[in-house]
Parts: C-alpha cells; structure tokens; sequence
C-alpha cells in the first residue's frame, strides 16, 4: 500500500512501449493515464506530479543505460517499473541480465517506494517469440520479496480471468494491450496500491 502524505509526491513509471501506451490504446488512454487521472484528480492530489517515462521497444538494461534521464532528476516519492516483455524474447540466457538490471534499477532508486509489475499475458499467438515470459514474471516476484517492493502481478491477474484461453480481447497485437487491456492494468495496479480503482467513480 502507498501512504499518501500531506505534502505533494512526484510519480515516475518507467518501462517499454505497454507503460509509454504508443500506439495500441488508438487514442484511449494507456494505464498510467488512467493511473495519472485518479491520484491527480479522483483523490484530488492536484499538485502531485504523474511522470511517464516509458520507451517503445526498451529492455531493463536500456532503462539502467539511461537511469539518471529516465528516474534519477524527477527524485520520484514513488516509482514504477514495468519491464520484461521484450527482455523475454532472449530466452533463459537472458534472464541473469534482466534480474540484474531490474535489481539495480530497485537499489539505485534509494527513498522511494518501488512498485514493480509482471509483464501481461501474450496472446496464444505470441507465445512462441516469448516461451520464457513466465520465468521473467517470476524474476520480478523474486525481486520483489528480497527488496520489499510492491508487486503488481498482471500475469496473475490476466491469468486468473483468462485461465488458459486466449487472452486476446484484451490485447491489440500478440503483446500489446488494447484500450480494455489498459483499463484493467491501471485498476489492478490501483487496487495493489491501495488507491482504489477507476471504476470507484
């Protein structure tokens, strides 16, 4: 859970093209808007600031490359990271790399409370590129527990809503979630927060 202060909070979620929502939202929003819409306004933190600063096609050791652009000068109170879905397309033998990147990014961020993210499920479709994505999910719940990092699991959670069939009327493309796919990562991430969810209207 995230304690809200009385004083403002500055927010940065980093990560790839599913936290930067290029494209694939058609001009809805993408979940951190969504994120965005409900602690600056919904909870009327007006003056809180809400920083995206996700990149299409990135992996976590891009985001460690350019760490002091993407999260060091904002000094988030809070910081998000959600990484793995173009990682996993290296396999097992890019999982150490991806561990060790996302744990550095983790203990670079001294002060601020981590919230890390599973990647979401692909589509039926997708999963030969990325077989190993579940091992990358569950890199992410290892380094959570060993940092005290909140978790937002999406695997589970599309997992419990789609169980084995074919997640795509929330998705896109094989990997990228539609407006529906957004919608439902924001209110999860949310939930896992504390913070409520969009729907609480």
């Amino acid at each position: 859970m995230i304690e809200l202060p009385d004083r403002p909070m500055t927010w940065v979620a980093t990560g790839d093209s599913i936290t930067q929502a290029v494209l694939h939202t058609y001009g809805a929003r993408g979940w951190v808007e969504h994120v965005h819409e409900r602690i600056r306004w919904q909870l009327d933190r007006l003056t809180d600031i809400v920083v995206n600063t996700g990149v299409s096609g990135w992996r976590a050791v891009d985001v460690l490359g350019s760490y002091d652009h993407l999260v060091g000068r904002f000094a988030p109170d809070v910081l998000s990271v959600s990484l793995g879905t173009n990682d996993a397309r290296a396999g097992l033998a890019g999982l150490p790399e991806f561990h060790d990147a996302m744990r550095a990014i983790v203990d670079r961020t001294a002060g601020a409370r981590i919230v890390l993210h599973t990647p979401v499920l692909t589509s039926l479709a997708g999963r030969p590129a990325r077989s190993e994505l579940p091992a990358y999910c569950e890199a992410v719940r290892e380094i959570a527990r060993d940092t005290g990092a909140l978790l937002v699991d999406h695997e589970a959670h599309w997992r419990a809503r789609f169980g084995d069939a074919d997640p795509i009327s929330w998705l896109d493309d094989p990997a990228h979630p539609n407006a529906v796919g957004h919608l439902q990562m924001a209110d999860h991430t949310l939930r896992t927060l504390g913070l409520g969810e969009m729907t609480d209207l």
